[in-house]
C-alpha cells in the first residue's frame, strides 16, 4: 500500500466513524447534493468543474454540523481524492488531489512516524539501506546496469578569466549520450575537487521560449558553474533527460515519463564515474548542487552514491511535496517500505556528509525552518554530526537559484571542498560573477546546430529501455 492510499483509508474510516456516532441518518449521497446542502447551511460558495465531482458519492447526514468546516470538508472530500481550499472569505474551490503532494500536517505527521521508527544510529543505517534498495528496485535500476565505455567526446577549450569549457558528450549506457560542459581552473594541476551541476524546468514564462532561458543554457546555471571552477572546482553542467541535445534521440514529451526519473538518475552516477576516470580530480572531494527539478537529482544521487561527499539540494526538499514532474516522481520511489518516504527523508540518507539545503518563502520550501531541517538535524544527530547540515532560509525569494542562492551555495561549497573562496572576490572582499562569460547556448553544444550524433546513436525511449534490459 503506499502512502497515499494510507492517507485515503485513514480518512475514509474517520468520515464514516464520526458520522455513523452523530447520526444514524448517514446516508451515501451524490457530492454535489451534499455541496449544495453545506452551502446553503453554512452561507459559502463552491467552485469547482462539474466533471470532478459527477457521478461522486460521499457519506453525510444533513443532520450533522460539522464544527470545524474546514476539517469536516477534508473528512468528507478526501475519501474521494478531492481537496477543498479557501481562496476568498465564504469561497472554497474544490479540485482533484495532487498525487504527488500531500497537505503540510500530513507531511509533518509522516516525518515524525519516520523518525520515531529509528531511534538509534543502528536503526537508521538499516532504514537506509532498505530505502536504497528499493528506490533503485522501483526506478529500474537494480541491478545497477552494466558499466560500458563512457567515450567521451570533447569540442576545443574556450579559454576564459580564470578557467576554460569544454563541451563533452559521454555515452551513459551504448548508444545514449549525454552532453554536458566541463569547466575547469586554470591555475593549478590538481587534483581538483569536483562538483556535478544538473538542471531544474526553469524557464521565463513572460515571453517565448528561447534556448538560452533553459536548462543548463541558462545564465544563472553558468554563473555557478564559472565561479566554482575559478574557486579551484571541476564541474559539470549536463542535460535532463529530454532537454537540450537530448532531444536528437528522444522527444521532448519524453521527459514527461517515469523512464526520465530512471535516466537521469543513472546519468548522475554515471557522471560520477566520468569525473572519477579523470586523472586529475580528488574522488574524495565530489559535490552536487542544483534546483527545483535538477535539486531532486542532486538529493537523489546523494542518497544512492556515497561518492558523492558535500550535497547543496536548492528550493526542492520538502516533506510533503514530491515533484509534479514524472521526471521525480513517475515511478513508486516514495512508497518504498510499509512506511513511505518523502523527499526530506530521501535527503537525509546524504548523512552524515555535510548537506546545505536552501529554502524559499514562496513555495513547497516554506516550512523547511520549522519542518524538514529540524527533522534533518535530528538525522544528523544519530551520527552526532549535527552541524553537518544547515539551512538557508529567503524568506522573502521564491522559487530559482538566484544570487543570494548562490552566494550561499559558495561559501559551503567552499569550506567543505577545500575551495579558494578569496580567488572570487573584489576588491572590497565580495565575491564578483561579473567576471564570468555567458555563452550562448549554440557554444555549448556537443554536436553542434546541425545536431550530428554519432552513428550508433539509439532514438526513441523503447530502444533506450531495450539497451537498459540487456545490461542488467
Amino acid at each position: 500500500m503506499n502512502l497515499h492510499s494510507f492517507f485515503v483509508l485513514c480518512f475514509l474510516f474517520l468520515t464514516k466513524s464520526l458520522l455513523c456516532q452523530v447520526s444514524e441518518d448517514v446516508q451515501k449521497k451524490p457530492l454535489k447534493t451534499v455541496l449544495l446542502e453545506i452551502e446553503k447551511v453554512y452561507a459559502i460558495k463552491f467552485v469547482y468543474d462539474e466533471k470532478n465531482i459527477k457521478d461522486v458519492f460521499v457519506f453525510y447526514s444533513s443532520n450533522h454540523h460539522l464544527t470545524n468546516l474546514n476539517d469536516g470538508l477534508k473528512n468528507i472530500l478526501s475519501p474521494v481524492d478531492l481537496v477543498s481550499t479557501e481562496k476568498s472569505i465564504g469561497v472554497y474551490t474544490i479540485t482533484k488531489k495532487e498525487q504527488y503532494k500531500m497537505t503540510i500536517e500530513e507531511g509533518k505527521i509522516h516525518l515524525d512516524k519516520l523518525l520515531a521508527s529509528y531511534p538509534k544510529l543502528a536503526d537508521w543505517e538499516r532504514r537506509k539501506a532498505d530505502l536504497r534498495k528499493c528506490i533503485l528496485e522501483e526506478m529500474e535500476l537494480s541491478p545497477i546496469p552494466k558499466k560500458t565505455p563512457l567515450n567521451p567526446i570533447y569540442t576545443p577549450k574556450r579559454v576564459m578569466d580564470g578557467y576554460a569549457i569544454e563541451n563533452v558528450a559521454i555515452e551513459v549506457i551504448p548508444g545514449v549520450y549525454l552532453c554536458g560542459s566541463l569547466y575547469k581552473p586554470l591555475k593549478g594541476n590538481g587534483p581538483f575537487p569536483a562538483v556535478l551541476t544538473p538542471h531544474g524546468h526553469f524557464r521565463n514564462l513572460e515571453k517565448p521560449m528561447n534556448m538560452d532561458e533553459r536548462g543548463r543554457y541558462r545564465p544563472d546555471q553558468q554563473y555557478r558553474c564559472a565561479i566554482l571552477a575559478k574557486m579551484g572546482a571541476v564541474v559539470f553542467s549536463y542535460d535532463m533527460f529530454a532537454w537540450g541535445e537530448s532531444v536528437l534521440q528522444v522527444d521532448q514529451s519524453d521527459h514527461q515519463t517515469g523512464l526520465a526519473l530512471t535516466m537521469q538518475t543513472l546519468y548522475g552516477i554515471r557522471v560520477l564515474d566520468f569525473l572519477n576516470s579523470l586523472p586529475y580530480i580528488n574522488s574524495k572531494r565530489i559535490g552536487v548542487t542544483a534546483a527545483s527539478g535538477g535539486g531532486t537529482q542532486a538529493f537523489l544521487i546523494a542518497a544512492l552514491d556515497d561518492r558523492i561527499s558535500v550535497s547543496v539540494p536548492v528550493v526542492i526538499v520538502s516533506a510533503y511535496y514530491a515533484g509534479h514532474c514524472p521526471c521525480e516522481s513517475g515511478m513508486p520511489i516514495h512508497s518504498c517500505t510499509d512506511l513511505g518516504t518523502n523527499n526530506a527523508e530521501i535527503a537525509a540518507m546524504a548523512s552524515p556528509r555535510p548537506q546545505l539545503v536552501i529554502s524559499d518563502g514562496e513555495d513547497w520550501t516554506k516550512t523547511t525552518p520549522i519542518l524538514e531541517f529540524p527533522y534533518l538535524q535530528k538525522v544528523y544527530g544519530l551520527y552526532g554530526k549535527t552541524t553537518n547540515v544547515e539551512n538557508v532560509h529567503l524568506a522573502k525569494e521564491g522559487h530559482d537559484y538566484g544570487i543570494s542562492k548562490r552566494m550561499a551555495m559558495y561559501e559551503f561549497m567552499a569550506r567543505n571542498l577545500g575551495l579558494n573562496i578569496n580567488a572570487i572576490k573584489d576588491k572590497n572582499g565580495k565575491i564578483d560573477e561579473t567576471t564570468c562569460t555567458i555563452e550562448k547556448y549554440e557554444d555549448q553544444l556537443v554536436f553542434g546546430k546541425e545536431g550530428k550524433v554519432p552513428a550508433n546513436a539509439v532514438k526513441g525511449p523503447d530502444a533506450i529501455k531495450k539497451v537498459l534490459k540487456s545490461l542488467q
